[in-house]
């Protein structure tokens, strides 16, 4: 326990202070006074300590005085307030998560189950997460522990019979993720499937602004990943390379590309981009670059090139020096003959065309 030594021998000149600082504690002092006081205690260790015990004294003649600020005081000393704060959040994310879950199974049935770009693990099967979650929910029900801010009883009507009302498995899904919102706003993986929802219906600005959202504030790097590739796709789509370009550039130099396979056709991406810009040789680097780091995806890479749209093969064909070099510095792309010959053909086609 800290020593008051000031009640012991104190200088005239401290106890002046003293008395200021007594009456600083209660609001009583004037500014210029309390300014002088405060510099004191800069370079009065006994002042200092007096002014501690006077607070101290102070705070525990309030809380003496309303009841329920002591409580407060003592439940946040031992723990308890933070540890119900924290109990009642993990409920939170995780009805957030079913809502998030079976909203995702949904929009991939109503979309494309086989959808490449899945966010994290594959859809969960409708039925029997939706028994999960009715049991989730009237057990934190029954147990009382559900809070005010989140309308548990609302979760119950939805997961035993207002989801089955909805017609349309795209809609299920986009009520679904908006529930999942609705109890936890920072919920990143539902954000970024309402983000696919709105590309996938035309609604490119609100996409954005989700996918904005999450790359600006998600504490999972994949997950801004995720967005930093959909932020891409968008700009793409808007033909505006440059701006997709600084999005796929952010994955690879984040390490994302190299560390977590759903990456990795990042790299192709941004080739593309270089291509639509009409710069051959670095769009080539890139490839390059791709091939280094992930050799197991030759043929897929040129899977992807032979079955590129008409655009890009027209731009692979007029680009110049584009075949000659894709030729020469990436020849895992022309090495199997019987699965890339149709990429083979193409770049022969380019270069010939060029040659004339």
């Amino acid at each position: 326990m800290k020593q008051s030594w000031w009640t012991e021998v104190t200088p005239d000149v401290c106890l002046s202070f003293q008395a200021d600082l007594s009456a600083l504690t209660d609001g009583e002092l004037d500014s210029l006074a309390a300014t002088r006081a405060v510099a004191h205690l800069e370079v009065c260790a006994g002042c200092h300590d007096f002014f501690d015990d006077v607070r101290e004294m102070a705070r525990a003649h309030r809380d003496l005085s309303d009841p329920d600020a002591l409580l407060a005081r003592v439940s946040s000393l031992t723990g308890q307030e933070l540890f119900h704060e924290a109990e009642s959040k993990g409920l939170s994310t995780r009805l957030a998560t079913i809502f998030y879950q079976l909203g995702k199974a949904y929009v991939l049935l109503a979309t494309d189950d086989a959808y490449r770009l899945e966010i994290f693990e594959p859809a969960v099967k409708v039925e029997s997460e939706k028994t999960r979650g009715r049991g989730f929910v009237d057990g934190v029900l029954e147990s009382g522990r559900g809070t005010a801010d989140v309308d548990w009883d609302g979760a119950r009507h939805m997961l035993n019979g207002r989801l089955t009302k909805i017609e349309g498995h795209l809609e299920k899904g986009k009520r679904l993720l908006e529930e999942a919102l609705t109890v936890d706003p920072d919920h990143e993986e539902a954000r970024l499937y309402r983000a696919f929802v709105h590309a996938h219906e035309g609604r490119r600005m609100r996409a954005a602004e989700d996918l904005r959202y999450v790359f600006d504030s998600a504490m999972d790097e994949t997950n801004r990943g995720h967005a930093a590739v959909q932020l891409g796709k968008l700009y793409g789509q808007e033909r505006d390379d440059r701006r997709a370009l600084v999005c796929y550039r952010w994955v690879t130099i984040s390490g994302l590309a190299d560390v977590d396979s759903r990456f990795y056709f990042v790299r192709y991406n941004a080739a593309l981009c270089y291509l639509n810009m009409g710069q051959g040789d670095r769009s080539i680097d890139m490839l390059r670059q791709l091939l280094d780091h992930h050799p197991g995806q030759a043929s897929k890479i040129a899977d992807a090139l032979s079955s590129s749209t008409p655009k890009t093969q027209e731009r692979m064909a007029t680009t110049p020096g584009f075949a000659e070099g894709l030729i020469q510095r990436c020849p895992e792309l022309f090495e199997d003959q019987g699965e890339n010959l149709e990429t083979q053909e193409i770049v022969a086609e380019s270069v010939e065309d060029e040659a004339c």
